[in-house]
């Protein structure tokens, strides 16, 4: 039986965490099913399952000093009400430190993605979000909304203070595919070479290999 309330144990483990570093391999544990439960997520249940292949790249950003927020694969076909569904590959993620935003910025932008900043800590004039969900044409979801502080204390509630406080002014970055459909998922590519999980392949730019 699942309990609609986190475990005692595991409000102690995102209390405890006192860095983005803590809070990054909280993060990749809960992805990769360690622990139960995870702030701003309904508690006991871990990623949906559509994102069940994408765990390793967003587990290894989460190590890297990028906290991952949301996700999405790429995707096109018939949804089950039957109607026709288009994703593009997308990742949300949160990073504080100013050379690991600039390598990723760089990498994301040298790849074609679609890159959205919302920096909380010096007011930066919103970007407008990209879409990246069609239902019969309709767009559904986007990324790279920026997050209202009510939804901010939402999204990380029982974290240290001083914690929250940095997460809180953080740099929120949306990285979303150009392509619907599986042609996206170049996206995981691009960030694993970012965070080390591939190798670089002069002669396979998109070598599928994961280092192990």
């Amino acid at each position: 039986m699942k309990f609609p309330w986190m475990s005692r144990a595991d409000r102690r483990r995102w209390k405890s965490a006192k860095t983005i570093a803590d809070l990054g391999e909280l993060m990749a544990r809960w992805l990769e099913g360690d622990i139960a439960s995870r702030p701003g997520y309904q508690p006991h249940f871990g990623p949906d399952e559509e994102t069940a292949h994408l765990v390793p790249s967003l587990a290894a950003l989460c190590r890297a000093g990028y906290v991952t927020t949301q996700s999405q694969p790429g995707f096109a076909g018939t949804g089950a009400d039957g109607l026709w569904w288009e994703q593009r590959a997308a990742v949300e993620l949160v990073v504080t430190d100013d050379d690991l935003f600039h390598r990723l910025v760089d990498a994301a932008t040298a790849a074609g993605m679609f890159v959205r900043v919302h920096d909380y800590s010096r007011g930066r004039v919103p970007e407008y979000p990209v879409a990246a969900t069609l239902r019969d044409g309709e767009v559904v979801t986007a990324f790279g909304g920026r997050i209202s502080w009510a939804d901010m204390a939402i999204q990380w509630p029982g974290l240290d203070r001083d914690l929250y406080d940095q997460v809180a002014h953080g740099t929120y970055v949306s990285i979303v595919a150009p392509e619907y459909g599986t042609a996206g998922e170049r996206l995981w590519v691009v960030l694993d070479y970012l965070t080390g999980l591939r190798s670089e392949d002069s002669a396979n730019p998109w070598n599928t290999t994961v280092d192990s």
